[in-house]
């Protein structure tokens, strides 16, 4: 099996790089050799390759930047997605692609299902949505993961920036009135792995179906509860740290106010992912609690 890996620098493509050779040859793309912001030459790119299955988490993610940026987020996170899946129908190939909670308002009361509308607010948000119906229109055989609050060793991210403030900084102001689920790339990129095996293992039932599935670690907390978990297991590693978990102060989303909107409510229900691909997702302290021991091993 030949996989075509994009984005493979980034917080999960660089952990699916790690996590894919397992299941088959990975041709792994960074921006310079598949820049999706040129559509002749993700077009190019797939046709030389000829891959069994398309993996795809390159995104613009640049949240704020895409509300006066929005042609550019648009043909990355929706005109790329969609050249990669028409591509992906021409060739057989099965399309994976990864998408956000921002595709809602937050207004719900509870967890998301994938029958629940999406509303973005945000430039991001609405570029995220338009390239799941791309892809969904373009090709018959695919799945999108959606997933929330994203971190890992590589790349920027808001786990990695608290631990660097948490030096710097005796205190720190923390809005703590949005919730979700922090997810650490791995358990995407093992998941990922885990469904394509249920896949490839499926011979005398049908495959796993095509469609939207949410894909973030159990449980849920707000950025102030994630920031205060992330400063108490960083004590543990360095004594000589200048923050304290009780030295974040609590505030509101209004009052740090940004470009894009953000979902008060990004809850993910990953019902239908663990029991599609028989899978058990984490709770999000434990991946926390491992990418925090990572970096500081290194």
């Amino acid at each position: 099996m030949r996989i075509l890996l994009t984005g493979k620098s980034g917080q999960v493509g660089s952990e699916l790089a790690r996590c894919l050779p397992a299941l088959g040859e990975v041709v792994a793309l960074e921006r310079s050799e598949m820049d999706l912001s040129n559509a002749e030459h993700v077009r190019s790119a797939v046709q030389r390759i000829r891959p069994d299955v398309i993996v795809n988490p390159a995104a613009y993610t640049a949240v704020d930047k895409a509300e006066s940026e929005p042609e550019l987020a648009m043909r990355v996170n929706a005109d790329a997605p969609r050249i990669l899946a028409q591509e992906a129908q021409r060739l057989g190939a099965l399309m994976i692609h990864y998408s956000t909670d921002y595709v809602f308002d937050g207004d719900k009361e509870g967890h998301y299902t994938e029958v629940d509308r999406p509303n973005p607010r945000s430039v991001y948000g609405t570029s995220k949505l338009q390239g799941e119906r791309a892809v969904a229109e373009a090709c018959n055989t695919y799945w999108i993961f959606r997933t929330s609050w994203v971190y890992g060793a590589h790349g920027g991210n808001f786990l990695k920036t608290i631990l660097r403030l948490a030096k710097e900084r005796d205190s720190l102001r923390v809005v703590a009135d949005q919730t979700g689920a922090p997810t650490w790339a791995r358990t995407i990129a093992e998941a990922t792995v885990a469904a394509l095996r249920c896949r490839l293992e499926s011979k005398d039932v049908p495959p796993p179906p095509a469609g939207i599935y949410h894909l973030c670690a159990g449980g849920a907390t707000t950025w102030h509860g994630y920031a205060s978990h992330v400063v108490s297991l960083a004590a543990r590693y360095d004594e000589q740290m200048k923050l304290k978990p009780e030295a974040i102060d609590a505030i509101t989303t209004e009052a740090y106010p940004l470009p894009a909107p953000r979902p008060k409510n990004s809850r993910l229900d990953t019902k239908k992912i663990q029991d599609t691909f028989r899978i058990k997702l984490p709770e999000w302290q434990d991946g926390v609690g491992a990418c925090v021991a990572e970096i500081y091993a290194r």
